[in-house]
């Protein structure tokens, strides 16, 4: 592709190149095979429809290189939904819905946004996050004929499905070195897990939802997770329009209980959170299998500017400064990656 070559409809997700556009629809029914089994790149917001689109040709391959050099917006240009007076008040807020019974966490989020310039090209974002931040779920849904794009490099897994079995791989906490986990990291991860298990067994067989690691420090760039890991088996006749409808939004970017803890959400965060803390992956209609991480450590582009969202979960025991501290050091890394035009 030359310089000034229109981008096209593609995707890189799962390690798989997906090309040839066939159709984009906003029905996550479509994920179930029916009349129009094929391989879907999906990608389901937190507050904004889903996409699915459907491609002709899928092939296993590496990350295909970028037209040119990355030249992210400066580090000053970043502006915050939240700016920490805001935030902190945010925690203290949560803290006082948990003291009064309401919650027992919330997920407390915000959104950072800058000019992205002319020409920004989401491969070239991508290959810079693959030097400075490779991860497991990393991926790439450049859609211009749908007026945007995501990259992402999410370390987390919100659901996988093989024939019948789901896995989900909730990750809270985080710490900037192994030792350094707090017992509110514990804390959370632990509320996570019972409400994934809760969320699961609402689509799964009775008895077959189990819990098969919990609470494993799991090194990644720049800083270490607590990853635990829910397993289930799809009741008879389930599929993935069921198990979103069950599972959707991630409990491990909401809170506990899922319901109360998305209205405090919606009260403290201006704007909303678009891909943010959504869903960002593939599906096979034909076969039923596919996985689709939480969109965390993601990047998105519409109208011209370059949004990337960072947050944290607040408990009872969680200190307001070292809330904002978390948030930042979560962020800084891929900042610094998108920021510095490839350097």
């Amino acid at each position: 592709m030359s310089a000034t070559a229109p981008r096209t409809d593609r995707a890189w997700v799962g390690g798989r190149l997906h090309t040839g556009l066939v159709e984009l629809t906003e029905s996550l029914e479509v994920l179930d095979g029916g009349c129009r089994p094929g391989h879907w790149v999906v990608v389901v917001p937190y507050d904004e429809a889903p996409v699915c689109a459907r491609f002709a040709e899928v092939a296993i391959g590496p990350l295909p290189a970028g037209v040119g050099r990355w030249s992210g917006p400066p580090a000053s240009a970043w502006a915050s939904s939240l700016d920490r007076d805001a935030f902190e008040k945010g925690v203290v807020v949560v803290r006082e819905r948990i003291a009064a019974g309401d919650v027992y966490q919330v997920n407390l989020c915000r959104t950072l946004s800058a000019p992205s310039g002319p020409g920004a090209d989401p491969w070239a974002l991508a290959e810079v996050l693959a030097r400075a931040n490779p991860a497991p779920h990393a991926a790439v849904v450049d859609l211009p004929s749908a007026g945007w794009w995501v990259v992402s490099a999410s370390p987390e897994l919100f659901l996988e499905r093989r024939g019948p079995v789901v896995t989900s791989g909730p990750v809270k906490g985080t710490a900037p070195a192994p030792g350094a986990f707090l017992d509110k990291d514990v804390a959370e991860n632990v509320m996570i897990v019972d409400l994934v298990r809760n969320d699961l067994g609402r689509v799964c067989a009775t008895g077959s939802v189990e819990v098969t690691a919990l609470c494993v420090p799991e090194a990644h760039p720049g800083l270490w997770h607590l990853v635990s890991r829910v397993r289930g088996r799809l009741r008879p006749g389930a599929g993935w329009a069921d198990l979103l409808d069950a599972a959707f939004p991630p409990g491990s970017v909401t809170g506990a209980p899922k319901r109360a803890a998305t209205a405090v959400i919606a009260e403290l965060e201006p704007g909303g959170r678009s891909v943010y803390t959504g869903a960002v992956g593939w599906v096979d209609a034909a076969t039923g299998d596919g996985c689709l991480s939480v969109a965390i450590r993601t990047f998105w582009h519409r109208h011209g500017r370059l949004r990337f969202g960072t947050g944290g979960g607040i408990t009872w025991g969680s200190d307001p400064s070292g809330e904002w501290a978390e948030t930042e050091l979560k962020a800084a890394r891929l900042l610094g990656a998108a920021s510095g035009g490839g350097r």
